[in-house]
This record gives C-alpha cells, structure tokens and sequence, in this order.
C-alpha cells in the first residue's frame, strides 16, 4: 500500500473511532445519567452477592464493554482491566484499573493464560455480528489461565422478543442457548446457563427499592417470573 494511501486509512479509522466513541458517550448519558447513582449501588449489590464468588481477590479480572466502570471499579481483584471502543471510559475508571482502548473483537495486548476472570454484562448485544463475538470469544480463551471463568450477563431474546430492538445500539440477537454453544465451540464448559436473572433494563423502567432488589436477588423463583437477562458462567478447562 502506497504510503499516502495507508495515512489517510489511518486518519479515516482513527475519526471513525473518534465518532463511535462520541455516539457512545451520547447513548449512555441519554440512557443512564439520571439513574447513574441507582446504577452504582445496584452494582455494589450485584459485585458482592453474585459476581465475587466467581473471584479471588488476589485474581486479575477484565471487563469487556465496561461502560462507566460500575462493576470493574467495585469488584476486588490484584489486578483490574477494563476494555471499551469509548476513550471517554477511561475517565470513569478507578486509579487501580487498567484501561485497554479497543474493538474486543481485536487481538487483545495481553499474554496468554494470564486471567482468572472475564467479565461481562449487557455488553454483546452491541456487536454488529457473530464473527466479531466468535473471535471475542477466542481471545478470551486465550487470555484465561486453566481454570478461569467467563462470566456473562445480558438480555434474553427468546424472553424479550419485541422489546429487545427498542434501542438503537442492539445488533445482535442472543439467548443463554446461544452464547452457551457458542463458548462450548471455542473450547469453555459451560458452568451455569441461567435463561432469567435480573430484569430487562434499568434505561427506562422504574427502578424498584435497593432492598427489594436485595430480596429479589435472595429468592430465585423470583427470578423466573421477573428475570429477563441470562447468566451464563463458563470455565476454561
């Protein structure tokens, strides 16, 4: 490739990521911001009831998509990493936290067998296909030691069918069947396939009491009737 022409491809990706950061940013302050505050003590709830267990707080950890850093900032871990296409993530994240500025769907600047946890919530949705998850997928395999889990949550199509595409951003149809066969491919035992845990969205419902969701989170035949998001938690054998 001719050198003029490999600078402007270069100029060309780098404002097209510029852009997507900015349309990110946008979407989360539109969605998010007047709950931002909710979200957090949501999060603090989830972090130590559920997400903990799947980690030694000597461990490394990565957060795929991490947004405004909810979980990555709260979750207690030797070595903490966030990944995000948004730069303007970085700023949400604690001091401890190493930010990878990405496409997950990229070879990740990380050794291999050097993770005990990736982590992931509300996140592959977003992708534009199942390519781009497929090889998000491997580099997570890659990256975790023997033994570390891969834990993802997100919205369940099958349970949500209609309402799944009232956000602009959503590309990607999964269920907790599907994101299972597809961590079984890349070579993960699948652990934990939850088709309803948590509700749909904290977007646009009206947000219930931190003390009934804690009450919620300790009843699971709750989570059939009101649970709209998959858990899925896999190991790396």
């Amino acid at each position: 490739m001719p050198l003029f022409a490999y600078r402007a491809a270069a100029y060309n990706e780098a404002v097209s990521s510029l852009e997507q950061g900015a349309e990110l940013e946008r979407s989360y302050e539109r969605r998010f911001a007047s709950r931002r505050e909710y979200r957090w003590r949501l999060w603090t709830l989830l972090t130590r009831r559920v997400f903990q267990r799947y980690l030694a707080e000597t461990g490394s950890v990565l957060e795929l998509g991490c947004g405004w850093g909810e979980f990555i900032n709260q979750i207690r871990a030797g070595r903490k990493l966030a990944m995000d296409l948004n730069p303007g993530a970085a700023g949400r994240l604690g001091a401890d936290v190493e930010f990878v500025h990405q496409d997950c769907s990229q070879a990740w600047p990380l050794p291999p067998d050097g993770l005990d946890l990736v982590f992931s919530s509300n996140f592959f949705e977003h992708l534009p296909d199942k390519p781009a998850l497929a090889r998000t997928l491997r580099e997570a395999y890659r990256c975790l030691r023997r033994g570390g889990r891969f834990v993802c949550m997100g919205p369940n199509a099958r349970v949500i069918p209609g309402a799944y595409w009232d956000f602009w951003d959503h590309y990607l149809p999964l269920t907790e069947r599907s994101i299972a066969e597809g961590l079984e491919l890349t070579g993960f035992r699948i652990a934990r396939a939850q088709a309803r845990f948590m509700p749909y969205t904290m977007a646009r419902d009206r947000n219930p009491p931190l003390w009934m969701a804690s009450i919620y989170l300790s009843l699971p035949p709750l989570h059939h009737l009101v649970g709209r998001q998959f858990l899925v938690v896999a190991v790396k054998p």
